[in-house]
């Protein structure tokens, strides 16, 4: 299990690369992920008394809230989930139950755990890849079937005892060395294994057979709720279907790569230590939690808001939720609330739910330097992304200074004036202003194009003076 090595300061600094502004919450979900470092030092007696401090962000939409938990998240490389608070609903009406965020976390924390582990067996899993396409590219010479019933049935006992072992791979037919292979068909291997290793075939098409995509079954959301995937229960009882597929050799290395780490990684070790990865490490970022808060427009009609925080109150306390990779404890896992609570506040939530999110930062709109920050500085910024999207039809975009101090200011007054999206009003400002070069720019020869403050006042700067078009279309 990795925990971050990063200090407080470290992980806001890495923040500040993508996230402008918003200081205290940075500090604030810093302090929490560092927090789970310093527990896991401690005694295992002191570590199951100290549970973590949830934090509730309370700000308008579109400031940052969402982006300091997923860019936190990939920065301590924890698992980490986004769900939004609308889409539950209270037991007994249709809707996703509580319960799905945690086994989504698990899911998560799998993956990675696998990621990882493939990484250890990457070595050996290229050397069976490579020998695998070897043969297929070089097929050896087949020895002749012996028509017999007696030996017909013990090969299809193997094949089942194979099978049942979890080695689905030697009772397929074409893995099995039913071959015949002369010194010339060895020699042909033994150069196109050095081609291969050179990167002389990888554009080269290859038919390779490989195990049918996994299908959702109707009854998997409903089963899903007891932590049983009926999917997985099913790919078990039934053999695996082949399909065949035409792909380049570099694209079928990398298939054969996976499956065989798969055959060389412990699956249980795997599950075991993502199910303590998740309730170490793992981040449930819930959104929208504003909107099942109770105040007093609910009616006598819908479907009970005070419902869900129940539903979710025990799993927040700490629970054990059944898992198709097994039970996990939710004890330690980080939560946090995110919301606008512009027509409700926080005391409106049930008053234990209130008590399991102690710490409340609250996110500041923002200003207009705050949007020619956010033009220009993050590593991957709005500008420097439509720089590189329209440099793939060979026209350099540059920005002015006061082109970007424009735009920003356009942003500011719309959001004021209209609904204020935050940050959101920047990516639809720049798709109109640059409307025309995205469309015409793959059919002309555009060269270097500057956008310059008078450029962005011929084509938004109408808009923005109406309030009824920049309503509508800004």
């Amino acid at each position: 299990m990795n925990l971050s090595e990063k200090t407080p300061k470290q992980i806001v600094q890495e923040l500040d690369k993508y996230v402008i502004g918003q200081t205290e919450a940075k500090r604030a979900v810093a302090i929490a992920l560092y927090n789970r470092r310093r527990r896991m030092e401690l005694s295992k007696d002191m570590q199951q008394e100290i549970t973590p401090k949830n934090l509730l962000m309370i700000g308008p939409t579109g400031v940052g809230k969402t982006e300091i938990a997923r860019r936190l998240a990939k920065i301590v490389e924890a698992p980490f989930v986004k769900v939004e608070a609308t889409k539950f609903t209270e037991v007994g009406y249709v809707g996703r139950d509580v319960e799905s965020m945690v086994r989504d976390l698990v899911d998560v924390a799998v993956t990675m755990e696998e990621r990882e582990q493939f990484k250890h067996v990457r070595a050996e899993a290229s050397k069976q890849a490579d020998k695998r396409l070897v043969k297929l590219l070089v097929p050896g010479l087949k020895k002749e079937q012996k028509q017999n019933n007696a030996n017909s049935l013990q090969d299809l006992m193997k094949a089942f005892q194979t099978i049942q072992n979890g080695d689905t791979d030697a009772a397929d037919p074409d893995e099995n060395d039913n071959e015949q292979v002369t010194d010339q068909i060895r020699d042909q291997r033994l150069s196109v294994m050095e081609q291969l290793r050179r990167g002389q075939l990888d554009d080269r098409e290859v038919s390779i057979k490989v195990d049918e995509p996994k299908k959702a079954a109707p009854m998997n959301d409903m089963m899903g709720s007891m932590g049983i995937d009926l999917s997985d229960t099913l790919g078990q009882m039934m053999p695996k279907k082949k399909i065949t597929r035409t792909v380049t050799v570099k694209e079928a290395r990398e298939i054969f790569i996976r499956e065989e780490s798969d055959k060389l990684v412990n699956h249980a070790d795997i599950y075991h230590d993502a199910i303590e990865r998740a309730e170490n490490t793992g981040i449930i970022f819930i959104d929208e939690f504003d909107k099942i808060a109770g105040g007093r427009k609910q009616q006598s009609g819908e479907v009970s808001r005070e419902g869900v925080q129940r539903d979710i109150l025990p799993i927040v306390e700490g629970s054990q939720v059944n898992t198709k990779y097994g039970p996990i404890d939710t004890d330690h896992i980080l939560f946090i609330g995110s919301g606008a609570f512009a027509e409700s506040k926080p005391s409106d939530l049930i008053a234990e739910l209130q008590g399991r999110f102690p710490i409340r930062v609250e996110l500041n709109a923002l200003s207009k330097e705050d949007f020619v920050r956010i033009l220009a500085e993050p590593k991957n910024s709005l500008v420097k992304q439509y720089i590189a999207l329209v440099g793939t039809d060979g026209i350099h975009l540059t920005f002015t200074q006061e082109a970007i101090e424009r735009i920003a200011e356009i942003a500011y007054d719309v959001n004021q004036n209209t609904d204020n999206i935050g940050a959101r009003r920047l990516a639809t400002i720049l798709e109109k202003l640059l409307e025309d070069i995205l469309y015409e720019g793959p059919d002309m020869q555009m060269g270097d194009i500057t956008i310059t403050e008078k450029y962005v006042n011929d084509k938004i700067g109408g808009i923005v003076s109406d309030p009824n078009l920049s309503r509508y279309i800004l």
